[in-house]
């Protein structure tokens, strides 16, 4: 039987990887590589070549610019959350950034790569074998979501963890696609449908992350998986108030997006708490159950509050 080899390229400038990327049929930019080609020898993914974008110097770096510190897309998490400025700026974070995988894992995985990581659910990310045996989901051809017994909406969860953080700091994103290059915010690229959970156009380069910086941002992240390593996200939560005492909420890992909420501070805890639950529609799409993610939630929006009003 013969083997297909993967053609790999590395590219040296943004629109040098473009330019790959229109011209090659069936390829895949590619950073740390650790959540890509884990979903390729699951056959989540099919491509015959991959772009290497660890050749852009201008993805690596981190440094002030005018109102923003600017974060390129292929810092690894590992050197991200040990960065002096981000640690004293926003220590949260860096909390996100240790929080994923393992240490080993940390050091190739990046933070362009967490924030458009694939949706995930247990009834999709498995072996080719199990899902044959379990029945196709709407994520991978079939015709019915398994978690939900519907045949509308998949319901494959958001689970990046630096992403809520970085929208509750109103980050922003730099993307350079076939058109030219573009702001945005992060929030924005997010389309809340678990099949095709990115709301860009198919060839683009994440270039840099926008923290701003006078904002005065405080924020607590919070979250909650089965171990303190490997696992992906069961639920996390971001809650930040700016100096003008305005509240964002953003929460991960129990929807196709994350969800956000934009709370006057004066409305009392128990009130942002109801409203934080109530615009969560969680489902039985991960190891811990619907009900007991709820409970959590509760728990961590609360103990968020009382840590930013000390």
């Amino acid at each position: 039987m013969s083997v297909k080899t993967l053609k790999y390229i590395k590219a040296k400038t943004s629109n040098e990887a473009l330019n790959y990327k229109n011209n090659i049929r069936n390829s895949q930019f590619i950073a740390g590589g650790t959540d890509i080609m884990v979903h390729k020898i699951h056959g989540n993914k099919v491509f015959d070549c991959l772009i290497d974008l660890t050749g852009i110097i201008e993805l690596q770096q981190i440094s002030k610019e005018n109102d923003f510190i600017k974060i390129g897309s292929c810092v690894c998490l590992s050197d991200l959350a040990c960065d002096d400025l981000i640690k004293s700026e926003f220590p949260a974070l860096s909390e996100a950034a240790l929080s994923v995988a393992s240490p080993v894992i940390r050091k190739s995985a990046t933070l362009g790569g967490n924030l458009l990581c694939e949706n995930r659910c247990i009834f999709y990310n498995q072996s080719e074998f199990w899902r044959k045996s379990a029945g196709y989901c709407l994520k991978c051809n079939g015709n019915i979501c398994l978690a939900t017994g519907g045949k509308k909406k998949c319901f494959a969860k958001h689970v990046s963890d630096t992403a809520p953080v970085l929208i509750s700091m109103n980050a922003l994103i730099d993307i350079e696609n076939n058109e030219g290059k573009k702001i945005m915010k992060l929030e924005d690229i997010y389309s809340g449908n678990g099949i095709k959970p990115l709301l860009l156009e198919k060839n683009f380069v994440l270039k840099n992350i926008l923290i701003p910086r006078r904002k005065n941002i405080n924020t607590i992240f919070k979250k909650l998986r089965h171990r303190k390593t490997l696992e992906f996200t069961s639920l996390t939560s971001a809650v930040s108030i700016d100096k003008y005492n305005k509240i964002k909420i953003a929460i991960g890992g129990i929807a196709p997006k994350p969800v956000i909420l934009n709370i006057n501070s004066e409305i009392d805890k128990e009130t942002i708490i109801n409203e934080t639950i109530k615009k969560t529609k969680t489902v039985n799409n991960d190891m811990f159950s619907r009900k007991y993610r709820k409970e959590i939630l509760k728990v961590y929006i609360r103990k968020s509050l009382d840590e930013l009003y000390k």
